[in-house]
């Protein structure tokens, strides 16, 4: 049995405590021993009081720590950690490995996947992406990872940093849009929901075609007449910016393929 703790109270820390939690009812190979959080009640809507501590001497042993922290955290939690050579990994998709206290091995065990506190979320569909120092470390890390999610990657540090730029891409940024489609149509008196079938069309289409194979619009088509009518009624200086950017980046896009 692999036994674990988690460092944290936030979206993910919640999100991997109830994972755990579930997978202890079906299974003995992991076992969630503990919780650190500064604030007790942040956690006892998940844990019993006896699992949350709120103070890092109180962490026993375990084969596996993970911080489940802000990134700006990570590094003061790991050097206040009380112990040596002890396998302790991040959450983050843009810290590196080598931002850990050189006292504990390093490692890292990162979930691809945008988290919202109170929207539970599938962890067998979400890829993990796995990085150790060693090889036995590694197959610690491997070992847990595959007891909770099909989609386990070994990913270093720099080739993280790279996804997770694309993440906020492809997740934070597509989402901003999403926003400002919101405001475009409540401002006309739009329903935003008229929107969502052709969201839910594109995510579809780019599960079986490339995106570049999938891009629509006036842009790709170069159909100017459409463009400047779109820049004309935009009114609001930061959405025309934006319209203008993303529609030359996809004009110098086409003209590669």
């Amino acid at each position: 049995m692999i036994k674990l703790s988690i460092i944290g109270s936030g979206n993910v820390a919640q999100h991997l405590i109830t994972t755990f939690q579930n997978l202890e009812k079906s299974s003995s190979e992991i076992e969630l021993v503990q919780a650190f959080s500064r604030k007790q009640e942040a956690l006892t809507h998940l844990l019993s009081p006896e699992q949350i501590i709120t103070e890092y001497t109180d962490l026993q042993e375990a084969d596996l720590y993970i911080i489940a922290v802000s990134d700006d955290a990570i590094e003061s939690v790991a050097s206040q950690l009380p112990f040596k050579n002890r396998l302790v990994v991040h959450t983050s998709g843009s810290v590196p490995l080598t931002t850990l206290h050189d006292d504990n091995r390093k490692g890292v065990f990162y979930p691809l996947q945008t988290f919202t506190k109170g929207k539970p979320v599938n962890f067998e569909t979400i890829p993990i992406c796995l990085e150790a120092e060693n090889p036995t470390d590694y197959q610690v890390l491997d070992k847990v990872a595959k007891s909770i999610s099909e989609k386990v990657h070994a990913i270093n540090s720099e080739q993280r940093k790279a996804l997770h730029v694309a993440a906020v891409f492809v997740n934070n940024f597509t989402n901003h849009l999403y926003s400002i489609g919101n405001e475009i149509c409540q401002k006309n008196r739009i329903p935003f929901d008229i929107l969502k079938p052709m969201i839910q069309e594109t995510v579809e289409k780019i599960m079986t075609l490339s995106p570049d194979e999938a891009q629509t619009g006036p842009a790709i088509r170069n159909d100017q007449k459409t463009i400047a009518a779109h820049e004309a009624f935009l009114t609001n200086g930061n959405q025309l910016n934006i319209y203008k950017i993303l529609t030359q980046s996809i004009q110098d896009n086409g003209k590669k393929l």
